[in-house]
């Protein structure tokens, strides 16, 4: 029975194969206002503008017209990318009235995407044209007055990081963006080779950390071993000199005591200070006596 049954579900699914989504143009689209127009198929146009002028243009200055193909295939000639427009650069005159055509030639959604336009007359500051699967969808754009270049992308998720990104320039442009297919170079690049170093290992980072330690460990050692010297020698000079001081202190006061330490000091001090001094001025009197060379 159990056989029978399987047998009756691959007749099924062998006789009803499921077919790939058929091209459609997206003609009947419905306005939601502000150039926001779509359709229940996966058609999208965001920000279409055919008649409002842009600040700084005072008539349109040109009219054009493109076609964008969107896919798979476009992207074969860029080594590491999945997805690309089949242009990756367009150029016009400020002002000029375009007209684009969206084609895209997979079964998946795509976007042609453009940023960076003045708010006041585009939403969101974007020109916007989506299709779900194969299809056509044209909308109308004015574009600004002035040189700039403006990002032209996909904004399906790693769509625009797998390839699916180009500039548009108004103008002269305001130069190149980056990770452009064939314009400009990625910001990261794909590496392929077998030949990529390897990350530290966690053994390597702890037997690096172990040996900070130790140095910082030796330093501390090294420090007390020296304090502890001055402080040998310090007792060493204090129990040579006890018995001729004993003398010097015998029979005065604690305040002549004071008093007599504190000249004491005083006199080591200056001699200290004078020894330096002495020395400094050796060593200058040699440099001046030096022949040149």
């Amino acid at each position: 029975m159990t056989k029978l049954l399987s047998m009756l579900v691959w007749v099924v699914i062998i006789s009803n194969p499921v077919s790939a989504k058929e091209f459609q143009e997206h003609t009947s689209l419905m306005n939601h206002g502000d150039g926001h127009m779509m359709d229940m198929d996966g058609g999208m146009i965001m920000g279409n503008n055919t008649d409002n002028l842009p600040g700084g243009c005072d008539k349109i200055a040109a009219t054009a017209e493109i076609t964008v193909h969107a896919g798979h295939k476009y992207a074969e000639k860029f080594p590491g990318r999945m997805f690309a427009f089949d242009q990756q650069e367009y150029q016009f005159e400020p002002c000029t009235k375009l007209t684009v055509n969206f084609i895209n030639d997979d079964e998946i959604r795509h976007q042609w995407m453009m940023h960076g336009l003045p708010k006041y007359l585009y939403p969101k500051g974007m020109f916007h044209l989506e299709l779900t699967g194969p299809g056509k969808i044209s909308g109308t754009l004015i574009l600004p007055s002035g040189d700039k270049t403006y990002l032209v992308h996909c904004d399906i998720a790693q769509h625009m990081e797998k390839g699916m990104k180009s500039q548009l320039k108004v103008g002269k442009g305001s130069g190149d963006l980056p990770s452009i297919p064939g314009v400009s170079a990625y910001v990261i690049q794909d590496d392929y080779s077998d030949s990529i170093p390897a990350l530290p290992s966690i053994a390597d980072k702890l037997l690096a950390d172990k040996k900070t330690a130790e140095n910082k460990r030796n330093g501390s050692q090294l420090s007390s071993t020296g304090i502890s010297g001055v402080m040998i020698i310090g007792l060493a000079i204090g129990l040579l000199l006890m018995p001729l001081l004993a003398k010097k202190f015998k029979g005065k006061t604690f305040s002549e005591g004071a008093s007599y330490s504190v000249e004491l000091l005083t006199k080591l001090i200056v001699f200290i200070v004078k020894g330096i001094k002495s020395l400094i001025d050796l060593v200058f009197s040699k440099k001046k006596t030096l022949p040149e060379k």
